[in-house]
């Protein structure tokens, strides 16, 4: 296995699945032997993964970053600010035609099951609602936060109740944008971003013994 994108993929999803736990240490040479990948490819991965914020230097070698509640709160608070503020020019510019295609895109996620369609299908519908916006700024941003904000969403959408409450949201959403009433669609975004928070916050608090015993580093 040598190839950056195969090398990163693999260690991306254990660090979401939480078979790497927060807070637990890796080298480069423990790396190569399990993945059989080479060094080059290997670094290229392991800085990829530092610049979303999933791993961090720690001495000679890497550790995976702690759950960092603080964090979470600062970006979520980010993502408020930005995609209420998009989601208006979003009701104002965007075609009809689009607006359409992304609730027919949601349609066909409805039945989607399991954690990683989730969290893809979520970060598609944030990323793509902003960029209806006309300014790529705003999904540049958006998909910088859920970058950040991808091993967590995947705690948050563990069960088949959180994921049916998210995407009922999501729909709620594009149907006030569908009417053009940005005040509607604005606070309606700002509601779904509080609840995901408050989603993400209980599923940790109810697997906190559990996830701890494990040796799940959370920051508060």
């Amino acid at each position: 296995m040598t190839d950056p994108s195969t090398v990163y993929d693999r260690l991306r999803t254990q660090i979401l699945e939480l078979e790497r736990l927060p807070g637990s240490r890796v080298t480069e040479r423990g790396l190569e032997a399990e993945l059989g990948a080479s060094r080059t490819p290997l670094r290229a991965a392991l800085q990829r993964l530092e610049a979303e914020g999933l791993i961090a230097h720690e001495g000679r070698g890497w550790q995976v970053s702690p759950i960092d509640l603080g964090e979470i709160g600062r970006l979520s608070e980010l993502r408020d600010a930005l995609e209420t503020a998009a989601v208006r020019h979003t009701c104002a510019r965007a075609g009809d035609d689009a607006i359409t295609a992304i609730a027919r895109t949601l349609d066909t996620q409805q039945s989607a099951h399991g954690h990683d369609a989730a969290v893809r299908a979520g970060e598609d519908f944030h990323v793509r609602l902003a960029a209806l916006s006309g300014n790529h700024f705003f999904a540049d941003a958006v998909q910088s936060a859920m970058t950040r904000l991808a091993r967590t969403r995947w705690l948050e959408v563990r069960t088949e109740e959180t994921r049916r409450a998210a995407w009922e949201e999501h729909r709620a959403i594009v149907e006030l944008v569908g009417r053009r009433d940005a005040d509607a669609a604005a606070e309606r975004i700002h509601a779904h971003i509080v609840a995901t928070h408050d989603r993400l916050l209980a599923a940790l608090d109810a697997d906190a013994r559990g996830l701890r015993a494990r040796g799940l580093a959370i920051v508060r």
